[in-house]
């Protein structure tokens, strides 16, 4: 018997060389008919062999001329497999380690390679191409089995392995399938103010507008030598930026209440004596005391705000926002566990101190991200800043909402926005949603994609809103074309119902919200589209006037817009727009306005207050307490407040008045005096009788 066969009774794989010649190949095929008619059971095995040799000939031949090689090398086995019946099955049981052998035979192979002369050494070297392709060939003969397991298991063992994967696919392409939903479905399913993650991250616009290679650019050379830093969604830190630390502030849970969690930041003792340090660095009138401030606790959050608002006034935008951004990631590494972005549930009361520095924060960082260009980004950070205080809306995020949605040709969610919520919150009563919404339907009915019936509507809604805005604020109209540099046509300077005295007769209240409308939203209307869109609508408005509509004449007995709460005045003031800030009451522009804390509000809620100082003048004499009222944070009440009782009372109270009308008549008396100039001689020329010298 051939050593073939003898392998082949041992339950071993034979591969069959890829090409021999025509004699070898004819007396092969006799020797496997032979085998194969004492040797039934091993007939099944042969073909999947077969297959695999069928599979592997054309990645052989589409290499290097290796399959030659491999041909004279397998003639040459066989031939050596003729020469050494006996010594040839041992060598290749050593090298093959199949687990389908029996462990009597591994035993016998085991013997048989101990017993093994050195001279068939070389014939096992000569063999090694052969043993790799029998390795290589187990693989395939494993598969085949498995898949005569599966097709010997029961129809309904299959049925259910089938459903378990079923729903095991659904659970993990359940979250992916919502993301690759079309915008239209995911807008109508999603709460209004919902928060993406992915759209906090200004990378994320900029890539869709430049690329990923021009956005990141050298960031992915550096990222070996990257600092390790918290992650982050709201800011992406820097490899600048100080490693994070305790900065001594915290986040707490203070009630649950309405399905909504309210939280609030918490202050450290030595976060507070830091707060008390910066409170005396703004006193000082001097920015350096801020910056020793920052050098000592370089994540405190008031000072990177006051020190943003020099740098920005200086006109140094990239530290301004550098400086905005370290305070966000501190405040973001202070978040509780339970607090989310997205959620919609999770507040912040601002009447807390320790809570404003996030707002003010926010709104800077959104400023600077549509400036930057980025105004989807800062249409999420505007949905945020609203999200967390919608009560109270202590930076009446919804007056600059709609520029953010147009600036971001999110026209579908403004709309949906005044839809939902205009009876409610009365936004027809406001300029900037009145004229606002009727721009979002005419770049709507701009789309190329629309059918004519679809843009035929938009249009009409378009047509109908802003006619509807001019006669409820008639007042936009000339400031808005000013603002432009657009000249109005001789009918509309000549009609009393567009002209200048419509602005001297409306409420301050109402000057103020058309000033804020125009002097943001004014290079939204530039385009010469919208402005020979608005020309139509303002003639048709006059003829609507000239005809007495019915709206017309109610909204001229409207009398509204009598009181403006205190936020709509912090608003204006954060928004820094010069005809906003022009409009409003000495009573606002009259107290003192900190960048760190503007307009807090009257119902402040308190936590910690700063410690009194010990008052050093009121035992001193009437000359110290005369040089300390130069300085520019001195104040009588609070220097000499004094608890006194009795009958003392009255006499402090004399001396006090005393000593005020002392001071401000030596304040008089410096302010009234004149130095006078030393004379100045002149010289002429030609008379030699002076050299032009000081007597």
């Amino acid at each position: 018997m051939s050593s073939r066969s003898l392998r082949k009774l041992r339950g071993e794989r034979v591969q069959e060389p890829l090409s021999l010649p025509v004699e070898q190949r004819q007396g092969q095929e006799e020797e496997n008919d032979e085998e194969q008619e004492d040797e039934e059971p091993l007939e099944l095995e042969l073909p999947p062999v077969r297959k695999q040799r069928r599979r592997k000939r054309p990645k052989a031949a589409a290499g290097d001329p290796q399959p030659a090689q491999l041909n004279e090398v397998n003639v040459e086995n066989d031939e050596t497999l003729e020469e050494h019946p006996t010594d040839e099955p041992s060598s290749i049981n050593v090298t093959l380690k199949d687990s389908l052998t029996e462990e009597d035979d591994q035993t016998e192979a085991t013997l048989d390679a101990e017993n093994e002369e050195p001279e068939t050494k070389n014939d096992e070297l000569e063999n090694k191409p052969d043993t790799l392709q029998t390795n290589s060939s187990n693989k395939p003969k494993r598969k085949k089995k498995k898949k005569k397991n599966r097709n010997n298991t029961p129809a309904d063992a299959q049925e259910s392995v089938a459903d378990d994967i079923d729903s095991i696919l659904r659970e993990i392409q359940g979250p992916n399938e919502f993301h690759h939903q079309s915008h239209s479905h995911s807008t109508e399913t999603r709460p209004l103010m919902y928060v993406e993650h992915r759209n906090l991250n200004p990378e994320t616009e900029l890539k869709r507008y430049f690329g990923a290679r021009a956005v990141l650019g050298e960031q992915r050379l550096r990222q070996r030598h990257r600092q390790m830093h918290r992650s982050t969604w709201l800011i992406t830190p820097k490899d600048g930026w100080p490693r994070y630390t305790k900065t001594g502030i915290s986040m707490q849970l203070l009630e649950t209440k309405g399905g909504a969690q309210y939280f609030t930041f918490e202050h450290s003792r030595d976060y507070q004596q830091a707060q008390f340090k910066f409170l005396d660095a703004v006193n000082s009138m001097d920015p350096n005391n801020i910056l020793a401030l920052l050098h000592v606790n370089p994540h405190h959050i008031d000072s990177l705000l006051q020190l943003s608002d020099i740098c920005r006034m200086q006109e140094d935008q990239e530290m301004a926002r550098d400086l905005i951004e370290k305070a966000i990631y501190c405040f973001e590494s202070a978040f509780h566990p339970a607090f989310s972005l997205t959620s919609g549930k999770s507040r912040l009361d601002y009447r807390r101190p320790e809570n404003r520095s996030f707002f003010l924060a926010l709104y800077r960082h959104m400023m600077f991200l549509e400036k930057r260009g980025c105004p989807r980004t800062a249409l999420e950070f505007c949905k945020l800043i609203r999200g967390l205080d919608p009560e109270t809306e202590p930076l009446c995020a919804l007056l600059m909402v709609d520029f953010m949605a147009l600036r971001a040709r999110e026209y579908s969610f403004l709309i949906r926005l005044y839809e939902e919520w205009k009876f409610h919150l009365n936004l027809s009563q406001l300029p900037n949603f009145a004229f606002s919404v009727p721009l979002a339907y005419y770049y709507i009915s701009q789309r190329e994609n629309l059918s004519d019936i679809e843009r035929t509507q938009n249009i009409e809604r378009a047509n109908c809103l802003i006619q509807n805005a001019l006669i409820v604020f008639p007042s936009v109209l000339m400031q808005l074309l000013d603002k432009c540099s657009v000249q109005a046509d001789q009918a509309v300077l000549s009609h009393k119902f567009f002209g200048y005295e419509v602005q001297i007769r409306q409420p301050s209240a109402l000057k103020q919200l058309v000033a804020l409308f125009v002097g943001r939203n004014w290079m939204l209307w530039k385009d010469a589209g919208i402005i020979t869109w608005l020309e139509e609508n303002v003639k048709e408005v006059l003829r609507r006037v000239d005809a007495k509509d019915p709206l017309v004449e109610s909204e001229n007995k409207r009398n509204r817009y009598q009181n403006v709460p205190r936020n709509i005045y912090r608003h204006i003031i954060l928004s820094e727009i010069k005809e906003a800030i022009a409009t409003l009451p000495p009573e606002v522009t009259a107290q003192p306005v900190m960048g760190y804390d503007p307009l807090p509000p009257l119902d402040g809620i308190i936590t910690y207050t700063r410690p009194e100082r010990v008052n050093q003048a009121a035992g001193g004499n009437t000359l110290s307490l005369f040089f300390r009222s130069l300085l520019p944070n001195f104040n009588l009440q609070e220097d000499r407040r004094q608890q006194v009782e009795g009958e003392g009372a009255e006499e402090q109270h004399e001396l006090n008045q005393g000593v005020n009308r002392l001071m401000a008549a030596m304040r008089d008396m410096l302010a009234n005096i004149r130095f006078q100039e030393p004379p100045q001689e002149e010289y002429q020329d030609g008379d030699g009788e002076g050299d032009g010298e000081w007597d």
